[in-house]
């Protein structure tokens, strides 16, 4: 009864408290929901990362989702709100470390890809700096005092402002890491997603990780990650298919169990993914959609000056499927145009 009032109190409480004062180790916090408010500070510029706790009454793994390091990708946010108000810790096996907006500067202002506040694009920053600029210091905290708690790592995306995609879940293949990357091909497989994608991972441990969630295989965790909805808005179905992989992976690691959840018959699984970038800036134009297949060779889209003028044609290296692109007429130089999954 104690351990469920003070569970209870903090379902309306939540804790401020500066990065050094964060311990989020599950065996100093009693069972129940606890809410963090992390200050971060540099110079005259604040944020806040707000992170939840959800403790089981049972011991078991400790599985993190972190939503919303891009602010502008709403579908993951609004999944992550959702499935904060209906876990029910009385049933937990285990415990669910979420980050429901890692980026609250560029959610808040409707930022895409960037925090206004130092111009850093969060998805590219990690491990970060303990004393760094507002962005350094939210992948200094997710990499210190986030991923090591975690047995699995969840990083949900979608398209941001201009990016049309279709969903799929992804993993690196990280061979110096055979058991983690077994796991996180195992729930990837069982995810509910019918587009399956592995990474190729190469990276030493001296070299920095950038991503969130190859922070996490870096670290040895197993770690995963979803893009579901396009284009910055709130699509009711990719909101719904986040909760189900989620609800489905819980289940798959005995720790909550949900019913009548949805899974696919078929999985396609592609392990290769060719990019195209532009080299220029204009107005883009494509009559292909994320999803459609395309052949080696074909035109997918093109480029012209703002008369008008057509000054630069793509064509796609590979046959394959268009796993996401631009989905918006603006096109500037050293951005990805294209992204095809395909199998070698």
């Amino acid at each position: 009864m104690k351990h469920t009032l003070i569970a209870m109190l903090m379902l309306f409480s939540t804790q401020q408290m500066n990065a050094q004062e964060l311990n989020l180790q599950s065996n100093k916090l009693n069972e129940g929901i606890h809410d963090f408010s992390l200050k971060l500070e540099d110079q005259d510029k604040n944020a806040i990362l707000p992170i939840r706790v959800i403790k089981g009454k049972n011991e078991g793994p400790v599985f993190t989702i972190i939503a919303g390091v891009h602010g502008y990708e709403y579908p993951p946010i609004i999944a992550v709100q959702e499935l904060m108000n209906e876990i029910d810790y009385t049933t937990l096996k285990g415990t669910i470390v979420i980050v429901p907006i890692a980026n609250t500067a560029s959610f808040n202002e409707r930022s895409a890809f960037y925090n206004p506040i130092d111009g850093r694009n969060l998805n590219t920053t990690f491990p970060g700096k303990e004393n760094g600029t507002i962005t350094e210091q939210i992948a200094y905290q997710i990499t210190n005092k986030i991923i090591p708690v975690s047995d699995v790592l969840l990083d949900i995306h979608a398209g941001d402002a201009s990016e049309d995609l279709i969903p799929f879940i992804c993993y690196y293949n990280a061979e110096d890491y055979a058991k983690q990357t077994a796991e996180a091909k195992r729930l990837s497989e069982n995810s509910g997603f019918e587009n399956v994608v592995s990474y190729s991972y190469t990276l030493t441990k001296s070299q920095p990780a950038l991503y969130a969630f190859k922070q996490a295989v870096q670290d040895g965790k197993v770690a995963l990650s979803i893009e579901s909805g396009k284009l910055g808005n709130v699509q009711k179905e990719s909101v719904a298919e986040i909760k189900n992989s989620v609800y489905l992976m819980l289940k798959d690691l005995k720790m909550y169990t949900k019913q009548n959840l949805k899974t696919v018959k078929k999985i396609i699984n592609y392990n290769q993914q060719a990019y195209i970038k532009s080299d220029v800036q204009g107005i883009f134009y494509s009559n292909l959609k994320a999803g459609d297949d395309v052949k080696e060779g074909q035109v997918v889209g093109y480029v012209t000056d703002f008369f008008g003028k057509k000054i630069k044609e793509f064509k796609s290296p590979v046959t394959g499927k268009i796993l996401y692109k631009i989905g918006t007429p603006p096109i500037n130089p050293n951005e990805t145009v294209f992204c095809i999954a395909y199998k070698s």
